[in-house]
């Protein structure tokens, strides 16, 4: 009697439950006390009220030096209405995101939907669809689909009609390009539909530009956006390069004939004349922001506080929050009417820097934003730095790293290995690095091809190629030393750009080619000195191939050897089809 009546009563519950809502279990929402919609309004507007309760608090301590950990009873409070508000919402969104990305739709209708082309849609039969004890709710593993390998020379086939469906839909419009890295979840899928989308949009045959052989991961967020391949740029070594007493095989990434073979001969003579010596002059990457001010007057008096030596104390603990390898060096200003720029030079360990630098001048920016609240903060970048641009002011006071790197080159390897004379060379460096150079106008440019070597190594190592503009400042001096039978040459070079972190430089290749010349990543036990020391290597390059061309010139041979190893009989025309 006592079980049938229990049944009934469990029957019953279900009857009423599902003649309310078929195929709907009980909500953990049916129990908050207030209604869904409000509680999540309550909860939305606490996270952020609190949010920026304690930014404002934190930004308030830094611009007043006061250690952030210590917090008052109204600070406790926000923590912990921040902690339960994130915890509210996390378990309210989050698992619902969760569950969209595990489970995944089985039909290509149902992946993209057109009213909401930024997030996935399943089909709703999924979810109503009770997890009862007679049910299998196990989750089934899901692969993801990807391309089969793909020859560069091969037209690409769609893997399937999934696939298919979302190449339509960028063509369409409906879905960015830009998105499907994140929408999809698999980096190589992605590139290779935005690859066939790309050709179906434009009518042009990608045929002969890889996709395969490349970790498109590792490039996600931090080297390249939307790829579509890769390129293809051989790397030749040259050397060794004795530089220092130690030697170098230094890897070279171009598509110049002659240039690999050249900067080799050049480090062929410099090796058998005894090896090259290198100094670095200075260290220290820098960034300018232009700020405004309503008179020159008060542009003027900011300039006095900056480079006043008794503020720099002051300035520079602000400015090293920024890293544990910033360090500040200096601030030099400039006054253009009421605009004040200021140049902020600091010493960055291993990395390039540039990033590094920015945050410690937008410190500094805020820092002096209570000093002189009339201060319009116009860029954070204002040239006077000056990046990726030739400068007179990178020319004259440096930027990066500063490396002069000099050799004597015995007379008798000038004649064997190089096929000129020391007379003969001496004459044409002054003519042509020199006084051509000044006819010319050039600034920085007082070479024959540093940029060619500075470039090569660059794309080998992971480094900006943009940045060979002002890395490649460098003048080439030769003259004739121990009664005119040996040559003496250097090259300086004031602000070579190079890092061994970050970038580029964490890709497999050119971590492959930092690795080679003992300088890969971060030296943990004198931070900097593996950038330093890869700017002394770049500075040795470039003097065996000033050495090498200038002796080429000398002797007559530029044309000859460019004919030789520059030109191809190859029709490149039936290997990349423009269409």
């Amino acid at each position: 009697m006592d079980v049938r009546r229990r049944n009934h009563s469990k029957a019953s519950v279900h009857g009423d439950h599902v003649a309310g809502d078929v195929g709907s279990p009980p909500k953990a929402s049916d129990a908050l006390p207030l209604p869904l919609y409000l509680t999540n309004t309550i909860f939305l507007t606490l996270f952020f009220a609190v949010v920026y309760f304690l930014l404002s608090r934190w930004r308030e301590k830094i611009r007043r030096s006061t250690p952030l950990h210590v917090v008052d009873f109204s600070e406790i409070l926000a923590i912990i209405a921040f902690v339960a508000s994130f915890i509210y919402l996390l378990g309210f969104f989050g698992v619902g995101f969760v569950q969209s990305l595990i489970f995944r739709p089985s039909s290509e209708d149902d992946v993209w939907a057109s009213e909401d082309v930024d997030r996935l849609v399943l089909k709703e039969d999924s979810r109503k669809i009770p997890c009862g004890q007679s049910l299998d709710c196990s989750i089934p593993p899901v692969l993801p689909v990807k391309p089969k390998s793909i020859d560069p020379l091969v037209p690409m086939r769609l893997d399937s009609e999934e696939d298919e469906a979302i190449v339509k839909s960028v063509v369409e419009g409906t879905i960015p390009s830009y998105s499907l890295e994140t929408k999809l979840g698999d980096c190589k899928r992605a590139a290779a539909i935005r690859r066939e989308a790309l050709q179906r949009t434009t009518g042009k045959s990608l045929i002969g530009l890889p996709l395969d052989g490349f970790d498109y991961e590792s490039i996600l967020g931090q080297c390249c956006e939307m790829p579509v391949g890769y390129v293809q740029i051989p790397v030749g070594i040259a050397g060794p390069l004795l530089l220092d007493g130690r030697e170098y095989s230094v890897p070279m990434a171009t598509t110049e004939g002659c240039l690999v073979a050249s900067t080799n001969r050049g480090c062929k003579a410099i090796h058998l004349s005894g090896g090259a010596i290198s100094v670095l002059l200075r260290d220290g990457m820098t960034r300018a922001p232009v700020v405004r001010f309503p008179s020159a007057m008060r542009a003027a008096l900011l300039k006095f506080y900056v480079e006043d030596p008794a503020n720099f104390e002051t300035l520079s603990i602000i400015f090293n929050k920024s890293s544990r390898f910033a360090r500040l060096q200096n601030i030099k200003c400039a006054i253009a009417g009421k605009n004040l720029y200021m140049r902020f030079s600091c010493s960055t360990g291993d990395a390039m820097g540039m990033n590094m630098v920015s945050k410690g001048v937008q410190n500094v920016l805020d820092f002096l934003q209570n000093e002189f609240p009339d201060m319009d903060v116009i860029g954070i970048s204002g040239n006077y730095c000056s990046d990726k641009k030739p400068a007179a002011v990178n020319w004259i006071e440096g930027r990066g790293k500063s490396v002069v790197c000099e050799a004597v080159i015995k007379g008798e390897i000038v004649k064997k290995v190089l096929k000129t004379s020391v007379e003969a060379l001496v004459e044409l460096n002054m003519l042509k690095n020199l006084t051509g150079s000044a006819m010319a106008g050039a600034l920085g440019g007082f070479n024959a091809h540093a940029s060619n070597i500075v470039t090569a190594v660059y794309i080998a190592t992971g480094q900006d190629p943009a940045q060979n503009v002002e890395s490649s400042h460098c003048i080439t001096m030769m003259e004739a030393v121990n009664d005119g039978q040996d040559l003496h040459v250097s090259v300086t070079m004031p602000s070579i750009e190079v890092g061994t972190v970050g970038g580029g430089t964490q890709l497999a290749s050119q971590s492959a080619c930092l690795n080679l010349l003992g300088v890969k990543g971060a030296d943990k036990e004198a931070p900097g000195s593996n950038a330093r020391q890869l700017a002394k290597i770049v500075a040795g390059s470039v003097l065996a191939g000033e050495l090498s061309l200038m002796s080429a010139l000398a002797a007559g041979q530029l044309v000859k050897s460019h004919m030789k190893y520059n030109r191809s009989s190859k029709d490149v025309t039936s290997i990349a089809p423009s269409s």
